[in-house]
């Protein structure tokens, strides 16, 4: 029996003794309990009815037991659907009825929030909080250790969700092939071994905190500090029993705001990442005067995994995301007719390879506009690659935002501020952020009998959206620059805001 996921990153953890994971006070745990929880959980799941192919949707906090819950749905051969914890209901509620789970878990304070949602889809409800506790760890309590059921390379692991420009999430389609090939690779590439310890802040519902991550400390054979967040004086106090970390470009930003930061402290550690965000070259040049540690940057998007990585031997060059990945082809291409472009010019990036997504979720159209019948996605991002093979990233053919690592869209902003008294029209956009990347800005035009209620329109948004959608800044302005076809010019709305959110010194 073969279930390529379970065997290369799970089976291990039944013949080691010594701690996987490690909390903030050095309390262990270790690979056979982590095996055994995660087998428990599988027959949990089993017992709830759930078979092979099933969907397995899941908004809890970051845990050991939840990090066992995925490792379990590996072992079942259910398909594992992480959601942010910052999603509202609302939000909660299109994801469990698009996948058609047949399991939401949820942390207990927002079951009964939840429970609505639930029952309308048909949808099983069982909790898990952050210490590992609820329904569905009662239910594992009393199961037996489940055996792992086959499965092939080309079956589905995860779906993961990423929002579309009208607003309407898509859910990518992850195959346990997607997620093993891009493991292997950034272990031989990034060199992980079982001597590294992660220091691990980051969210287990996103592709860089559970894909990349995770899944390259199981398959090195390493160990992790796995933190529920990222708290600086923690992260602080961890380092020195690290020897590499992953972040996103805010961790790093904080870390620098910090005089205890300096080499001394990181003197042993042998690699930093980052990613979900573009990296400041600013911050990139701060980071290797205080350290003298050269912050890795590499692109990746939750349809791809990682696709580049500035080299780990090489010169890991501030602005760039590096090279493509072994076996993976990136080109860039003329977005009005699919042309391979030259080098220095900047155009479309897409990409083919094992690590790219099987499609989205029962979007059959979606999926042929963004994933061309010989294998290349596109992946809406501008790039340019350089006389020496480094790839930029330019720009978003997209209005995507990513804020503190998160996809943000403005049309599912601008929907609900048009709907909002006083407001004639709305636009959002991101703009340069020193802790975030960007920060997402909402432009309104008042009506002309009104002004916009701003703490009315602020109060609507946090009940409608998770925090990291909600405007960092609201804008009145007269009107809206538009070219002669009447299209909104944001590249000028950005101009016009570009210093809201920098220092000014």
């Amino acid at each position: 029996m073969t279930n390529p996921l379970f065997d290369a990153l799970v089976a291990p953890l039944a013949t080691r003794r010594d701690a996987v994971l490690f909390d903030a006070n050095g309390t262990g745990v270790s690979g056979t309990a982590l095996y055994d929880r995660a087998m428990r959980l599988a027959s949990a799941l089993s017992g709830l009815g759930l078979v092979p192919g099933d969907r397995l949707a899941v908004q809890i906090e970051k845990s050991p037991e939840a990090l066992a819950l995925y490792l379990g749905a590996l072992a079942a051969g259910v398909v594992f659907l992480p959601l942010n914890t910052a999603y509202t209901p609302d939000e909660v509620d299109y994801f469990v009825g698009n996948s058609g789970a047949m399991l939401l878990v949820a942390d207990p304070a927002r079951a009964e929030a939840l429970a609505q949602v639930a029952a309308r889809h048909g949808t099983q409800l069982r909790t898990m909080d952050g210490a590992g506790k609820g329904t569905l760890p009662d239910l594992a309590d009393q199961a037996h250790a489940s055996l792992p059921v086959d499965r092939t390379p080309d079956d589905l692991a995860a779906i993961l969700y990423t929002s579309g420009t009208t607003g309407r999430s898509k859910g990518a389609m992850l195959s346990q092939s997607n997620l093993l090939s891009n493991a292997e690779v950034l272990v031989r590439e990034w060199r992980f071994t079982k001597d590294d310890v992660l220091l691990h802040a980051l969210p287990i519902f996103h592709t860089h905190g559970l894909f990349v991550a995770t899944n390259v400390v199981l398959l090195s054979g390493g160990r992790m500090i796995f933190l529920p967040g990222f708290k600086l004086d923690q992260v602080i106090d961890l380092l020195p029993r690290a020897t590499t970390m992953m972040g996103v470009p805010t961790f790093y930003t904080r870390l620098l705001d910090d005089s205890r930061f300096d080499r001394d402290l990181v003197g042993h550690m042998r690699l930093f990442t980052s990613g979900s965000a573009p990296l400041l070259a600013e911050t990139h040049r701060q980071f290797e005067d205080r350290t003298g540690h050269r912050i890795l940057e590499r692109y990746g998007m939750t349809e791809t995994n990682m696709t580049t990585s500035n080299p780990y031997g090489g010169e890991r060059r501030a602005g760039t995301v590096g090279f493509p990945l072994p076996d993976i082809e990136l080109k860039i291409t003329d977005p009005a007719n699919g042309a391979t472009l030259p080098d220095g010019q900047p155009g479309m990036i897409e990409v083919r390879g094992p690590n790219v997504f099987q499609g989205y979720w029962q979007m059959p159209e979606k999926t042929r506009e963004e994933l061309r019948e010989n294998g290349f996605f596109i992946t809406g991002d501008i790039g340019v690659i350089d006389a020496e093979g480094y790839v930029s990233i330019v720009g978003r053919q997209k209005d995507l935002i990513i804020t503190g690592g998160f996809n943000v869209y403005p049309k599912e902003i601008e929907l609900i501020l048009d709907e909002q008294p006083g407001v004639l029209e709305s636009a959002v956009i991101g703009v340069p952020h020193p802790d975030f990347g960007e920060g997402v800005v909402a432009v309104l035009i008042p009506t002309p009998d009104s002004a916009p209620d701003v703490a009315a329109i602020k109060a609507t948004l946090a009940q409608s959206l998770a925090r990291f959608k909600q405007p960092k800044h609201i804008a009145i302005l007269p009107e809206l620059p538009r070219n002669t076809m009447g299209k909104v010019q944001k590249n000028l709305l950005r101009k016009k805001l570009e210093a809201l959110f920098v220092p000014q010194h």
